[in-house]
């Protein structure tokens, strides 16, 4: 099939700037997704009615058909969310969802704690973003409900925990692709002086937009910092009217899919199965990596192992294992097989709104790939510009390009390679910076994203209204990158690391203390 090359064209942003604007503008996240995927379609195919339609076709066959075989990922990831949604309703119906909600409020005794929490989990489980957002969302969710926490701030907590911490950890799905990025690159440019893992640990502490986005969670937790529309959706949650989901009018778990607790429930019938879900994805995570070094005939590392891990069959195979154990959690119990059965089915159907989501994303995802919005955006930094200045245009640039096409990984590998051909032909000693300007944008745009899988699954696993968590998130992730620009101006400048975080903890500090000011003031809430 012949496509029309948009590479060195504007109206390569067209399908993007489409399904981003409609999805803000309307709410309507679908329809919004769908006209921006056929506009790039008729676009690609110079308006052809047959070209369109074979391309939607392929496109639509490609979800689920790759090279001939089933497209491992994508249903690897759809198996895991019905796997999820199976046993979450299974959690609430053997009652181990309220008991732990009943536990955590006997030892949080607040607000702040619940928050706090969450955050606490979201550092910890960084092993992969998407089993943060769900896991974690499935532990948090009835201890924040219990305290009238808004489903809108526990999505923010989940996204702004998950994302920023995978991207510093090496040992997570994020850190391992990163470092095997990094090490091409240091070797193309003759790099000798870090290997890929100690560049990637020199790194960490510039990836600003990560560093502060955790400590704004935090932050926002601990001082209720609710600007904008978090504002008023933790007060409508505050007031029980409802959990700060307006798109959908959830309710909690058990009202929302009509599922009858057990009052035999235990805290372990939660976190035993939550345990096991984390404990067997790991385990395989390290497994599949192991099998593949030994496929290559190279030595078992724990970083290695990451570095080629099976991430989707290690998401399906730890979502398998975590139905086995609430699956046996409730047959102990002598619940009637009719209510399992029904309770799994249930807990399964609750998560089709979010696989459709994600099929559209995906979906729009290779339309914009398709339509080289990312090459002809990665043209816009090329010229003669001050090289103090190319940290923080690569942040920016980066950023447009994973709001986009709502993908970092995809913006890792477009723009890690760009980042550092610009130090190799510049200025070598910014090699780092530059790359790490490059993770940091990434993961900024794909925060505030309307069609970034890794949204919708925060949202997902918050039981929030996608277009509500876009929307209430949006101030807390422009404040982080305002300070993340800061510092990397300041680092382009000054090419000191600790002038720039402290020049970027100033602007924090001031940031916080004017969200502060925004929350305490009058204003209409409702």
């Amino acid at each position: 099939m012949n496509l029309v090359d948009f590479s060195s064209s504007s109206l390569s942003l067209l399908p993007a700037i489409l399904a981003l604007g409609l999805a803000i503008v309307t709410r309507r996240v679908l329809l919004s997704l769908g006209l921006g995927i056929l506009s790039g379609a008729f676009l690609l195919n110079d308006f052809s009615i047959s070209g369109t339609a074979s391309y939607l076709g392929n496109l639509i066959k490609g979800l689920f058909i790759s090279d001939g075989s089933i497209n491992s990922w994508n249903m690897s990831i759809v198996a895991f969310l019905l796997l999820l949604g199976a046993i979450t309703a299974l959690l609430t119906l053997s009652g181990g969802t309220r008991a732990f909600a009943e536990w955590a409020q006997s030892r949080v005794k607040s607000k702040r704690g619940a928050k706090l929490l969450a955050a606490f989990l979201g550092v910890f489980i960084f092993v992969d973003d998407y089993f943060n957002s769900l896991a974690v969302g499935a532990i948090s969710r009835p201890v924040t409900d219990r305290f009238h926490v808004s489903r809108a701030k526990l999505a923010y907590i989940l996204d702004s925990t998950a994302a920023p911490m995978c991207v510093i950890m090496p040992a997570s799905s994020w850190g391992a692709y990163i470092i095997t990025v990094i090490g091409g690159i240091l070797v193309s440019h003759g790099v000798t002086e870090y290997s890929p893992l100690s560049a990637f640990a020199h790194m960490i502490p510039m990836n600003f937009y990560a560093i502060f986005a955790l400590l704004m969670v935090f932050a926002v937790a601990w001082f209720q910092m609710d600007v904008g529309p978090m504002r008023r959706f933790e007060y409508q949650a505050s007031t029980g009217s409802r959990l700060g989901d307006e798109e959908s009018g959830h309710e909690p778990i058990d009202d929302e899919l009509g599922i009858e607790e057990s009052e035999k429930g235990r805290v372990s019938d939660l976190v035993v199965p939550i345990i096991v879900l984390i404990v067997a994805t790991m385990s395989w995570m390290v497994y599949s990596g192991a099998q593949a070094l030994e496929a290559d005939g190279k030595a078992f590392s724990v970083l290695g192992a990451f570095e080629n891990t099976d991430v989707g069959m290690s998401l399906l195979y730890g979502g398998a294992m975590g139905l086995l154990s609430a699956l046996i959690t409730v047959a102990k119990q002598g619940l009637a097989v009719s209510d399992i059965t029904r309770t799994t089915w249930i807990g399964a159907k609750s998560m089709f709104g979010a696989i459709l989501i994600l099929f559209f994303a995906w979906s729009i995802g290779s339309v914009i790939g398709d339509m080289a919005t990312g090459k002809f955006l990665s043209t816009l930094i090329q010229g003669n510009l001050p090289v103090q200045l190319l940290p923080v245009l690569l942040f920016l640039l980066s950023a447009a390009m994973a709001f986009s096409t709502g993908t970092s990984w995809g913006t890792f590998g477009i723009m890690l390679p760009i980042a550092g051909d610009l130090a190799g032909a510049t200025d070598i000693a910014l090699m780092l910076p530059m790359l790490s300007a490059v993770l940091a944008g990434a993961v900024f745009g794909d925060h505030c994203s309307p069609i970034s899988d890794t949204t919708i699954l925060s949202s997902t696993g918050a039981r929030c209204g996608h277009i509500d968590h876009v929307a209430t998130q949006l101030p807390y992730a422009l404040a982080g990158a305002l300070i993340a620009a800061v510092s990397y101006l300041v680092l382009g400048f000054t090419d000191s690391l600790s002038i720039s975080l402290l020049a970027g903890m100033c602007v924090f500090v001031v940031v916080c203390a004017l969200f502060g000011w925004m929350s305490r003031r009058p204003g209409k809430l409702a």
